[in-house]
């Protein structure tokens, strides 16, 4: 939701059947929006995500054929699994918000939001998203195993039939519009923000660039983007105005992949997630 908020894409890790296509399917699903799916392989090709120009014979002239990134919300399932060049023919729409074909310059939907998963356990056949790539994406969203109850949930579902993973069409009821989307991205703006939260966030992401177990720290465009879901984590909080727990809250997710520790640290085992919290523990918190 805070992706949404935000206008930004999200990236999703984890291990095999931890529902991370079906939590996106379901989101689509509430919202009343067009989505569709791209499932990357070693063989897709750009022109399979963005489309391409196809010659009418009726009318003697090229026409677009539209590929699956022209939509609100796109799922690219196991985006690690194609080449770079195939996963860059994203990054013009996720930045941009419009693609160039041939010369010519198509605009996406004004909310086009991409939401990428990932396995983070597998190597072979799988290519790594660069730094610039990573960067493209507001959150980096761990997705963890579910806990006892709620996998117990899941197992009773499945044995009395109602599987949680088929999600037919009616299954879920929309909640809200497109419209109402952009209505809630555009609120973001009258969330106040303290000049003492607005040092605080800077603090943090400048500290990033001096740690010792840090080797390349976050950019500006790091704490723009905190700046921007610490607001999205308030309003989902019931709140106008941003505290430092909302910085808190959101400092992994939205540094953890902008930066790289330095080879002594990670030879010592040391997780981003830890540092980040070590930075968080130096910085004085606004009163």
């Amino acid at each position: 939701m805070i992706t949404l908020l935000c206008g930004g894409h999200a990236l999703l890790e984890g291990v095999p059947g931890t529902a991370k296509t079906l939590a996106v399917r379901a989101l689509a699903m509430s919202l009343s929006c067009q989505a569709k799916r791209i499932q990357f392989t070693p063989d897709l090709m750009p022109s399979d995500i963005v489309g391409t120009n196809v010659f009418n014979l009726n009318t003697n002239s090229f026409e677009l054929r539209k590929g699956p990134i022209f939509t609100d919300l796109l799922l690219g399932d196991e985006i690690n699994r194609a080449p770079a060049k195939t996963q860059s023919a994203l990054l013009e729409g996720m930045s941009e918000r419009h693609v160039t074909l041939d010369g010519v310059r198509y605009e996406l939907s004004a909310v086009f939001t991409v939401f990428a998963t990932q396995n983070p356990i597998e190597f072979e056949g799988t290519y790594p998203l660069s730094e610039a790539q990573q960067d493209r994406f507001l959150l980096k969203i761990r997705v963890d195993y579910p806990a006892e109850d709620a996998e117990r949930g899941v197992l009773q579902a499945v044995n009395s039939g109602h599987p949680p993973d088929r999600l037919a069409p009616g299954t879920l009821q929309p909640i809200f519009s497109v419209r109402t989307l952009q209505e809630a991205q555009a609120a973001l703006d009258q969330v106040i923000v303290e000049p003492g939260v607005m040092n605080y966030i800077l603090k943090i992401v400048r500290a990033t660039r001096n740690h010792e177990s840090i080797l390349i720290g976050a950019s500006p465009r790091g704490s723009i983007y905190l700046l921007l879901a610490g607001k999205a984590h308030a309003v989902l909080q019931g709140r106008s105005f941003v505290t430092p727990d909302d910085v808190v809250a959101m400092a992994v997710p939205v540094l953890g992949h902008r930066m790289t520790l330095t080879a002594d640290a990670e030879i010592q085992g040391a997780t981003m997630p830890e540092i980040i919290q070590s930075v968080l523990d130096k910085t004085e918190v606004p009163r």
